[in-house]
């Protein structure tokens, strides 16, 4: 009789058993076992998104024809013009802020310079701003063909972070900016336990990459930080028909 013949049996025994042997290892080491690496709980929730249109989760601000969610910085109605879908600066009329205070969100914003230049040069052309919590601001200024210091162009956190680059459109059209920030954090003391972050995406573009603000934004002299809580987003009137649209906000 062929011995090879007497042997198969004993060989797939031992084939059974190392297999089960190497089964039994996966099942108690995660990284042999993917099952071990899943989580299927808790389901994130479902958030619908429409073209054009705000997340079903986000809080609208401006849909284009009601601006219930504003005042003016002094309060009382908001004295910008509405026309078009689009809500515009009054030179002279001062600035408006969000009646809702916020700490960290996700902001949209679109906006849009004046297409008149003629006269109009650096700081002078398009110029406003969006403050995050009335403190901290990420500027709107016409940048297109617009030679002004770089930490004051479009989409710097204004006297502190120049962008990375200028995605900026010519006057006239509509640009966007995608907003991640990050409040700062205070100790019950009133010291700075971290500072805010924003992180900018201009026209799709990623301009502030996690950028770590120094304090307020200042208009002479060094940024600092002093407590406080949450706050509006304040939108700024800088004497120039600047106009925003499709304006909305998540909480994160």
């Amino acid at each position: 009789m062929d011995r090879s013949i007497m042997t198969r049996p004993l060989l797939m025994a031992v084939g059974l058993l190392a297999t089960a042997a190497v089964s039994a290892q996966a099942n108690s080491d995660p990284a042999r076992d993917p099952a071990k690496t899943e989580v299927w709980t808790p389901v994130p929730a479902s958030v619908a998104t429409p073209p054009g249109g705000a997340p079903s989760d986000a809080v609208v601000l401006f849909d284009g024809r009601d601006v219930s969610a504003w005042e003016s910085e002094q309060g009382g109605r908001v004295p910008w013009s509405v026309a078009d879908g689009a809500l515009t600066v009054v030179p002279g009329s001062k600035g408006i802020r969000t009646r809702q205070r916020f700490c960290d969100i996700q902001l949209h914003v679109e906006w849009r310079s004046p297409i008149a230049t003629k006269g109009f040069n650096g700081q002078d052309r398009g110029n406003s701003g969006i403050f995050l919590q009335e403190l901290y601001e990420l500027q709107v200024l016409d940048s297109y063909n617009n030679p002004t210091y770089a930490n004051g162009q479009a989409a710097s956190i204004y006297k502190q972070a120049m962008p990375l680059v200028n995605a900026s459109r010519a006057p006239g059209e509509w640009q966007a900016y995608d907003i991640i920030w990050k409040a700062p954090r205070f100790s019950p003391g009133g010291g700075l336990t971290s500072p805010a972050r924003i992180t900018v995406l201009h026209n799709g573009v990623l301009v502030q990459n996690d950028t770590v603000l120094a304090g307020k934004t200042e208009y002479i002299g060094a940024p600092s930080y002093s407590p406080h809580a949450c706050a509006p987003i304040y939108l700024q009137e800088h004497d120039s028909r600047v106009s925003y649209r499709n304006i909305w906000v998540r909480e994160l």
